[in-house]
Parts: structure tokens; C-alpha cells; sequence
């Protein structure tokens, strides 16, 4: 399930032109989730147009009880549906923080 899960966001993020979606497999080194999604948006509209998708798309696969935080937010909206977090950020927030790096170091 989870990895069919994280095929549909990417599928998702691919539809609204998402920039540069991502997927790191973290099970191995998290408890608390099994992928991190990473991908970017052009401006804050499209982050939250995004996160909106993203959401519809784990309402639509009956994920429940998933979280969101910072929507509205200008560089940054996490979706946490439980075995697969969502960062969406803008291009600057994505270089500044560069959690590909941090959850896997060959990328």
C-alpha cells in the first residue's frame, strides 16, 4: 500500500507540473514514516494548488487523518499522511534547507 500510495502523489504532483518531485525511501532509518516526498513550487499559489491536489488525492485513496501545515504558507506546506510526508516548498526553501541531502546523502 504505501508504495502504491507514493506512486499516486508523484503521479499527483506531476499532474499540477510540480517542479522536480522527488521520492526517498526513509524506512530504513525513520520511524515515523516510510517516504518522503520533495518537490517545488513556482510561487505561493502553486504550492498551495499543490497541497490541495496532493490533499484530494489522499481524501479520493481513503487516507485518513492526514495533517497539514503551513497551507498558506510562502515557502513551505507540509502534508503528513502517515507513511508518506509531502514537503512542498519553494525553489529558495528547497536549496536553503536541502532535506534531500539531510534524509539521503547520495542524492
Amino acid at each position: 500500500m504505501t508504495i502504491s500510495l507514493k506512486n499516486k502523489i508523484i503521479e499527483n504532483l506531476e499532474d499540477i507540473k510540480a517542479v522536480d518531485p522527488i521520492a526517498i525511501n526513509v524506512k530504513k532509518i525513520s520511524t515515523f514514516t516510510d517516504f518522503m516526498i520533495i518537490a517545488s513550487g513556482t510561487s505561493n499559489r502553486h504550492i498551495t494548488a499543490i497541497s490541495e491536489k496532493v490533499i484530494e488525492g489522499l481524501k479520493e485513496n481513503n487516507i485518513k487523518d492526514v495533517k497539514v501545515e503551513g497551507q498558506g504558507n510562502d515557502y513551505w506546506v507540509l502534508v503528513d499522511a502517515g507513511d508518506v510526508i509531502i514537503h512542498l516548498m519553494s525553489a529558495e526553501a528547497r536549496e536553503f534547507y536541502d532535506l534531500e541531502s539531510l534524509w539521503d546523502p547520495d542524492l
